[in-house]
């Protein structure tokens, strides 16, 4: 099937067609007849199937005939990085029509954003932070949606967005047609879509078990420590053009990248510390050819959508085994081919095992290479807070046990009580006990005390001694 027998406007088509697309992909081809139709669809489709030109191609041309007098469409994303992919694809299929679009996410000032919606837009590409404070502040208003569209709700959910989902939805006429797009269907995903979604159109394609099928996947058993070292080994020795290197954290992808540097490799590194300004250019450089090796962790790397990246490297193996098959995800598309390298330390094997029942294959153990794993002992758990160095201190104290920090606890605390009973203390173990003898003397005093008279009593028969 062409694009041209699916009922695309000419203006749109000549834009796609300058892009290099003749051909639809599956979800495309599914999804583009039925979106025209103005049906509600949800999709099941992961990064990488084409899924934002199945969106925003029919939401183009349903828009074309208008002014932009109004906000029309929402697509409501998770990340900066997706907002900007998809504002990116917008411009250009958009391009030869009159339809205007606007940006909105945080991290950056918001009076360009301000400007923009105020100008007059039809579409809003959004994160739901950035866009409940504009919808707080009566700035931007989305109670004319014609279109809603919303992409990756699984890591709405994974990254605590969904409350916010729900907020944004609730200002949203009922009245509309919606596209929803999900890599995997959770409950909590599933509960929306029947809220959501008005008789809609399923459409599923490329599960996650099928993906790994056109990836070239290896596996190498390596100590933690000289993951760096195979890293820099095969950075060399592969037929690398581009590699896009997952860390598990944002400390890792900092260390790794400074490592890189010292090793006068071209690389750039994304995490949700840096600023959008810095992400920004560190992912263009990387598009642009620049800089050879991206080093980014899981959530900054949502939006990164590269036809030519040929290897991805998984330094550390991730907890989320669907997130291995997200990752692996971005390389060999378009046709291209694709390389999985992943790199496992003894305290890994378990997450590859996950990862193996996932996919339902074995991944290929390269067992030839210049570092192979020497620590076959896993790294011993770390103990609750309940067991922390302060709590096993205090724990001695209640035996009677004689050693020196029980005694040296005991002596201060008798110190104390000596100095406020001006008494000097020799250290002994009688000199010691010597305070606690004197406060049971006090209770008996105490008990005296009471029937003595008090203290402006005494003074009468004193004032009378003198008088004589």
């Amino acid at each position: 099937m062409k694009f041209n027998t699916l009922s695309i406007n000419e203006s749109i088509l000549k834009a796609v067609e300058e892009k290099g697309y003749s051909e639809p992909t599956p979800i495309q081809e599914k999804a583009i007849p039925h979106a025209l139709l103005g049906k509600d669809i949800l999709g099941c489709a992961q990064t990488g199937t084409g899924k934002t030109a199945a969106f925003l191609i029919p939401t183009i041309q349903k828009l074309k005939k208008h002014d932009p007098s109004k906000i029309r469409s929402l697509i409501l994303t998770p990340t900066r990085e997706l907002a900007i992919q998809i504002e990116e694809n917008f411009l250009e299929y958009a391009k030869y029509t009159n339809i205007k679009s606007a940006i909105i996410f945080g991290g950056v000032p918001q009076k360009p954003q301000e400007k923009a919606i105020r100008q007059g837009v039809d579409i809003v590409v959004a994160t739901p932070g950035r866009l409940l404070d504009l919808m707080k502040q009566k700035i931007i208003r989305i109670n004319e949606i014609e279109v809603f569209i919303l992409d990756e709700a699984d890591r709405m959910l994974d990254m605590g967005f969904l409350f916010d989902v729900k907020r944004i939805i609730a200002a949203i006429p009922q009245k509309k047609q919606t596209l929803f797009f999900s890599a995997t269907m959770p409950k909590e995903i599933k509960e929306l879509t029947q809220t959501l979604l008005h008789d809609p159109v399923v459409i599923e394609v490329t599960p996650p078990s099928s993906t790994v099928d056109i990836i070239k996947q290896s596996l190498y058993y390596v100590d933690k420590a000289n993951k760096k070292n195979l890293l820099l080994n095969l950075l060399k020795k592969e037929k690398v053009e581009s590699a896009l290197v997952f860390t598990r954290t944002k400390n890792n992808a900092n260390r790794l990248g400074k490592f890189l540097e010292a090793a006068h490799v071209k690389v750039g590194i994304l995490h949700g510390n840096k600023s959008q300004s810095a992400r920004q250019i560190a992912l263009s450089k990387f598009k642009n050819g620049e800089i050879k090796v991206l080093v980014a962790t899981d959530i900054a790397a949502r939006g990164i959508d590269i036809n030519e990246l040929s290897h991805v490297f998984n330094y550390d193996i991730p907890t989320d085994t669907e997130a291995y098959v997200h990752r692996i995800g971005r390389t060999g598309r378009a046709g291209n081919d694709g390389t999985s390298i992943s790199f496992a330390d003894i305290d890994e094997l378990d997450l590859v095992k996950n990862i193996q029942k996932l996919i339902r294959q074995n991944i290929p153990v390269i067992k030839e290479h210049d570092y192979p794993m020497m620590v076959m002992e896993p790294t011993p758990k770390k103990k609750s807070r309940s067991s922390s160095p302060k709590t096993r201190s205090t724990k001695p104290a209640n035996t009677k046990s004689s050693s020196s920090k029980v005694t040296s606890n005991k002596t201060n605390k008798d110190e104390r009580v000596s100095k406020n009973n001006k008494s000097k203390s020799t250290g002994d173990k009688k000199s010691e006990y010597k305070p606690y003898q004197k406060k049971k003397s006090n209770k008996t005093a105490e008990k005296n005390y009471a029937s003595k008279p008090k203290a402006n009593q005494q003074r009468k028969p004193k004032q009378a001694t003198r008088g004589r």
